[in-house]
């Protein structure tokens, strides 16, 4: 026998259930694009190429969502009821999706892209539903052109809260996989409002109200073992001891230590292992610097490990050092920590030293010092965010704060695995007017791995270089300068930002390394 329906409400001025419902939509909406933005987030983190990702996963949630939506017609009875239950599994594969995409990356990366997707179309669909089933509740007290705009206003308020929330405050804060056990826990808690407001019309409310205080208790205990999960992914991932990791808004910034030592990984990618960095930076560094003749003025662009900083303060001439680094969580890092600090001298502590976080991009566009030496030290083109960073538009800006005798290097991925991309580097330092001098260098971690100068003047050989290197002699720098015969130039496309072939380049001839 049914229980009886709770008694009908007065048609005028807002109602308890009207209000309350409308507040759920707020928090739905919150709750829904917080797990669109995971979802696109970790994608990009894990995959490269954040505008294809984004758009991707983005484009097939709002597909799940229409999909829920038209599903929605099927559900004609007992809608409270649905609601509350849709509710519970939105909380439960909602919530948990950042956990388990990193638990899926480290133990089984084959499945990823394929539980990535299963998942958004499971939980975009889940969303889909929620909002029809609101309004078919709300429209028993509600006029439907009042239903309509209230509904939507409420929508749009959450998720305008959420996308400023979650790089600002959100993940830098929580970290993913806590941000969303916390909206997922937000979620659960709407069921729990509705299975109050619904008491009187909710069949079996018993097991309803335990199936509430599983996901609750769920989603807690996973909150707070959220680092326990975490660190078993990451642990399995890679390989060494975590002694350091944090979320920014910019990247996953994670360093390991193990036998050969600590390496710095940014979203997944080595950036540098202790045991061979002097060769990466050294070979970075000291080339120009030393051809320079005497710089006073040197900018690092990129490298906020200050590594490079600690090549570039071995010489007396140096009066200042101007490092733009985007991410203050990376520099910081590398100026505190006292281990990590100990990597780079305490470069970043000099005074000679400026440190400036935002990014190059406009950092190069506002008017400026002039500089003997600029070092480009930025990851490599995984993604258009930083694709911009390697276009004729950047090089041209850099031209323009570069002094007449100076040079510039670029650090520009293995010219072996992504030949094309080496060269479409350098074709594209050339189409702004400035020369291109390639070399090479082999770095263990790394492989083989390539750099470019750029300059108005030909590049001419130092005939001394700094004691104390363990890498680089004046003999031995000459040989880096030769490429064989399958590292030789190929033809290659001026990299704009209006195309940015670098990435697609990139990322085929890189992953053709991958798949194999």
């Amino acid at each position: 026998m049914n229980a009886p329906a709770s008694p009908a409400l007065p048609a005028k001025g807002p109602q308890p259930v009207e209000i309350a419902l409308l507040a759920s939509v707020f928090v739905v909406a919150a709750c829904g694009l917080v797990y669109e933005l995971s979802a696109a987030a970790l994608s990009s983190y894990l995959l490269g190429d954040s505008v294809l990702q984004f758009s991707t996963i983005i484009g097939t949630y709002l597909f799940a969502m229409g999909v829920g939506s038209w599903l929605s017609r099927y559900f004609d009875r007992q809608l409270p009821a649905h609601f509350l239950r849709i509710e519970l599994l939105v909380a439960l594969i909602g919530g948990a999706l950042p956990a388990i995409l990193f638990l899926a990356n480290a133990y089984v990366p084959s499945a990823f892209r394929l539980l990535l997707y299963g998942l958004v179309m499971v939980v975009g669909t889940l969303v889909g539903l929620e909002i029809p089933l609101v309004m078919r509740i709300l429209k028993r007290n509600i006029v439907l052109k009042n239903l309509v705009s209230q509904v939507l206003t409420f929508d749009y308020l959450g998720a305008l809260a959420v996308s400023v929330a979650f790089p600002l405050i959100l993940v830098p804060q929580l970290g993913m996989i806590r941000t969303g056990l916390l909206f997922g826990f937000m979620n659960a808690a709407v069921a729990v409002w509705a299975l109050w407001l619904f008491r009187h019309e909710l069949r079996r409310i018993g097991a309803h109200a335990v199936a509430c205080f599983l996901a609750l208790a769920a989603l807690l205990a996973a909150f707070v073992w959220a680092d326990h999960i975490t660190t078993l992914a990451e642990d399995k991932f890679y390989q060494d001891r975590i002694v350091f990791s944090a979320t920014s808004p910019y990247q996953r910034i994670v360093v390991t230590r193990g036998q050969l030592g600590h390496r710095l990984f940014l979203n997944g990618n080595l950036q540098f292992a202790e045991r061979d960095e002097y060769r990466y930076h050294e070979a970075l560094v000291h080339p120009v610097m030393a051809a320079q003749g005497a710089p006073k003025k040197v900018a690092v662009l990129g490298g906020g490990d200050g590594m490079a900083v600690r090549e570039i303060l071995k010489y007396p001439s140096v009066e200042s050092v101007t490092l733009v680094e985007l991410d203050p969580n990376m520099t910081k890092l590398f100026t505190e920590h006292e281990t990590l600090a100990a990597l780079n001298a305490h470069s970043l502590s000099s005074p000679k030293v400026k440190i400036v976080n935002t990014d190059a991009f406009q950092w190069l566009q506002q008017p400026g010092d002039m500089f003997d030496v600029i070092v480009v030290d930025f990851p490599d083109p995984t993604n258009f965010a930083i694709g911009k960073l390697y276009t004729n538009s950047f090089y041209s800006l850099l031209e323009k704060r570069l002094s007449a005798s100076g040079y510039a290097v670029i650090q520009t991925t293995s010219p072996l695995v992504a030949r094309k991309s080496y060269w479409t580097v350098a074709t594209t330092i050339e189409s702004v007017g400035l020369r291109a001098t390639p070399y090479h260098a082999h770095v263990p971690s790394f492989g083989e791995w390539g750099y470019i100068i750029a300059s108005r003047r030909p590049y001419r050989m130092p005939d001394a270089l700094p004691s104390g290197l363990r890498f680089l002699s004046p003999s031995t720098l000459p040989l880096m300068f030769d490429f064989p015969l399958d590292m030789a130039r190929v033809p290659a496309e001026v990299n704009r930002l209006s195309n940015q072939t670098l990435v697609t380049t990139y990322e085929q001839e890189w992953g053709k390394v991958m798949a194999h």
